[in-house]
């Protein structure tokens, strides 16, 4: 639908959170998400699938909450490899925590839950990409419709661990105007639109149905504050990738800085965006 810049490797790094209570939210996702501790020192933790760093948690009790008002996470989105880890997911939020969602996007089927921060959560696993459907512009054909819910758990082989493989898929973003998250996500940043309907986008590279999702559901209207979204680390194979993406953000006038393996960026929105080379 857009003309795609970034290159067709690039994907969801890691996500980072602040949280008011580093204990109560790593338990969460160590024993709901499934998540492995790769390192705690007090005030941070690092979790991720016991081989790659996905998950950053940050403690600052003095941060506020974050606002109604501002812009910031709608979901962090745990991709799992197999039917049978969604279902091991899925009894784990039976016997644990509470399912706030559960559907089917036709490319993908889809459990939704908040932690205990309030941050939302989706876990879900991909159809194969063979059996995903165009639009007649040439995005991807989703919806939001039941899940199988009984299917699912007949798959389940009760593990209490998310596999090896497992990654965050995409991230799902509330931001206060549409035009502006396009402007900088397509237009500068570099990644595709695959879906609209109005009301939110949904972007990737190499035709993924989305690595990046925006909405104004919710009407937000500040910048991001407060506790919740830190930042959002986006993975791109090469240095020269990490490279042409900065001049074109700086060709639009966005304010770019060098870090220690590539830039950081804040979107419209003062949401904090990084990019990576592998």
């Amino acid at each position: 639908m857009d003309g795609e810049a970034l290159p067709a490797e690039t994907g969801v790094g890691r996500v980072a959170l602040t949280v008011g209570d580093l204990d109560e939210t790593v338990e969460f996702y160590e024993s709901v998400v499934g998540l492995a501790a790769h390192e705690t020192d007090g005030e941070r933790a690092v979790l991720g699938d016991g081989e790659t760093p996905l998950l950053e948690l940050i403690e600052d009790r003095s941060a506020p909450e974050r606002a109604r008002s501002a812009a910031g996470l709608f979901h962090t989105a745990f991709r799992v490899p197999s039917r049978a880890a969604l279902g091991d997911a899925l009894e784990r939020l039976d016997d644990r925590w509470e399912l706030s969602g559960a559907s089917d996007h036709l490319v993908s089927e889809a459990l939704y839950c908040r932690d205990p921060e309030g941050n939302g959560v989706e876990i879900y696993r991909d159809r194969p990409r063979s059996t995903w459907g165009e639009t007649p512009d040439g995005g991807v054909q989703m919806a939001t419709e039941p899940l199988d819910a009984d299917a699912v758990r007949r798959a389940a082989t009760d593990a209490d661990a998310v596999p090896a493989g497992t990654d965050v898929g995409h991230v799902h973003l509330e931001v206060t105007g549409l035009d502006a998250a396009r402007a900088f996500y397509a237009d500068a940043l570099g990644l595709s639109v695959r879906a609209s309907d109005g009301c939110a986008l949904f972007l990737a590279a190499g035709g993924y149905h989305h690595h990046v999702g925006v909405n104004v559901w919710n009407g937000r209207s500040e910048p991001a504050s407060g506790r919740g979204l830190d930042w959002v680390e986006l993975r791109v194979p090469t240095e020269s990738a990490v490279d042409a993406a900065r001049d074109r953000l700086d060709r639009a006038g966005y304010a770019v800085e060098g870090t220690a393996d590539g830039i950081r960026v804040p979107d419209p929105d003062g949401i904090d965006i990084r990019l990576a080379s592998r």
